[in-house]
């Protein structure tokens, strides 16, 4: 078992702990990312001065980040064990001025631009610092998210890596049912002077080679398959699960199929 299969087995365990203190959480998004929050914090990332950026323009997604940066004792159990509620300082999206989060994000179709802006910033001033932003695929129906894609072309920021969620669902459809045209995507972001790799997003070693198969010389895409509530045989494909916590019986289930992963 590789760590990054250990870790994630954790990473569920743990949300699904979470889950049963509070009516609903966004369980599916942060189970479909989930093995791409790892490897790009775990293994890609530099954590050293100075740090690289990491953003999660999916905020509905965050729960994987936290439960990541608990870990690595940047939040707190105390901060865990809040979330949601009126004295706590997580919400059901990311915000700025938490430890370990770059920008406040949840707004769809914002974070590549900030991102792209950050990454900017690094190249301006010549450092070696890399931005890494996941968004989802239902996200990037926003025309703000194909205008910073052009940008990060036109300004060559090969500084900039864009891992895309793609697991077929906004948060009301599946996307390649309602929105055919989105597709293909590779070749779409290709056609924006990107750099594009694809990968099984469930799979760490194929994350890593489509991560590092950037050419460092323009921004770099990674457009990962994924199952939207990978790993709970009731909550995969189920948008249902997109904002739910499950009830007691459901969540024996979960961490019963968590564990057998």
């Amino acid at each position: 078992m590789t760590d990054s299969v250990s870790r994630c087995r954790r990473y569920r365990r743990r949300i699904l702990d979470i889950s049963q203190r509070v009516t609903a959480l966004h369980i599916a998004p942060a189970f479909s990312c989930t093995e791409l929050v790892d490897v790009i914090y775990n293994e890609t990332m530099r954590h050293d001065s100075p740090e690289d950026i990491f953003l999660m323009s999916n905020g509905h997604g965050c729960m994987i980040l936290y439960v990541i940066l608990a870990e690595r004792g940047i939040l707190s159990e105390e901060d865990l064990l809040s979330y949601c509620t009126p004295s706590g300082r997580l919400g059901a999206h990311p915000d700025f001025g938490t430890p370990g989060i770059a920008a406040s994000t949840g707004s769809l179709g914002h974070g590549l631009s900030i991102a792209a802006g950050q990454a900017y910033a690094e190249y301006l001033k010549g450092s070696h610092v890399k931005t890494l932003c996941v968004v989802s695929d239902g996200e990037l129906q926003e025309g703000s998210s194909w205008e910073a894609m052009m940008m990060s072309a036109n300004l060559r920021l090969g500084n900039l890596t864009m891992i895309v969620d793609n697991n077929d669902f906004s948060g009301l459809e599946r996307m390649s049912i309602g929105h055919p045209a989105f597709y293909p995507l590779t070749q779409k972001i290709e056609s924006f002077g990107w750099s594009v790799a694809t990968c099984d997003g469930h799979d760490a070693d194929s994350i890593r080679t489509a991560l590092a198969s950037s050419d460092g010389k323009r921004p770099h895409a990674v457009v990962a398959t994924t199952v939207k509530g990978k790993g709970v045989s009731f909550m995969e494909h189920e948008n249902l699960w997109h904002y739910r916590s499950p009830s007691q019986a459901e969540y024996a289930q979960a961490i019963r199929e968590v564990e057998q992963t």
